[in-house]
C-alpha cells in the first residue's frame, strides 16, 4: 500500500490551527503598548482590546500548553478572582498571563470580565479614606490581596474586597494599566 506524502486533512487542519494561535499568541509583541497613539489591536474571537485584564471565574482554572484540551496541563489556578491579562485569542481559547509572569491558554467560559486587582508583590499599599496623597492611612493592604476594581482615574483606584471600600494609588496595583480608567 502507497503512503501519501501528504498528513491526513484532519492532521492538517490541526496543524494550521496551531500555527495560527502561535502567530496569535506573538502578535502582542508587536503591537504598541497601551496608550500609543497607535490603533489598538483588538481580538480574533471576541473583538474585545487586546491586551487586556479579566479574573478568573472559577477556583479551579488549568492553564493548557495550548489553545486546546489536548495540550498538557502547565499550572493549575485555585483562586477566584484572581486578575489575570489576556494577551491573545484563538476560537474559545484565551492566552492569559499571570502576574508573575505565567503564561498559557485557558477556555474563555473559565474567565470574567469583572475587574480586579491584585494589591503589587513589591509593595504593602496604604488605603486612604480618599484619592489622596494628603489623606491618612486607613489600614495597609498586604502583597497578594485581591480588590475589586471600582473605579480609576488614571491615578487612583477606589477598592473593595472583604473588609474595605477605600482608594489606591494604582501604581501599586498589578490589574489596571498605567493611566487607565475605569468609571
Amino acid at each position: 500500500m502507497d503512503e501519501s506524502p501528504f498528513p491526513s486533512p484532519r492532521r492538517a487542519a490541526a496543524a494550521i490551527r496551531f500555527a495560527v494561535a502561535l502567530l496569535l499568541a506573538a502578535a502582542p509583541l508587536c503591537a504598541a503598548p497601551m496608550g500609543a497613539s497607535a490603533q489598538q489591536q483588538t481580538g480574533s474571537a471576541s473583538g474585545l482590546p487586546l491586551p487586556r485584564y479579566v479574573s478568573l471565574k472559577s477556583d479551579r482554572v488549568n492553564l493548557h500548553e495550548g489553545p486546546s484540551k489536548e495540550h498538557p496541563t502547565l499550572w493549575v489556578f485555585e483562586r477566584a478572582g484572581l486578575p489575570v491579562e489576556i494577551t491573545a485569542e484563538f476560537e474559545t481559547w484565551r492566552k492569559i498571563r499571570d502576574s508573575e509572569g505565567t503564561e498559557g491558554w485557558v477556555l474563555h467560559s473559565l474567565l470574567s470580565g469583572r475587574r480586579t486587582a491584585l494589591v503589587a508583590p513589591w509593595k504593602k499599599e496604604p488605603i486612604l479614606a480618599y484619592a489622596s496623597d494628603k489623606a491618612t492611612a486607613v489600614a495597609k493592604l498586604a502583597p497578594g490581596v485581591i480588590a475589586s476594581l471600582r473605579r480609576c482615574d488614571g491615578s487612583w483606584c477606589r477598592v473593595s474586597g472583604e473588609g474595605f471600600d477605600a482608594y489606591v494609588k494604582q501604581e501599586g496595583l498589578w490589574g489596571v494599566y498605567p493611566g487607565e480608567k475605569i468609571e
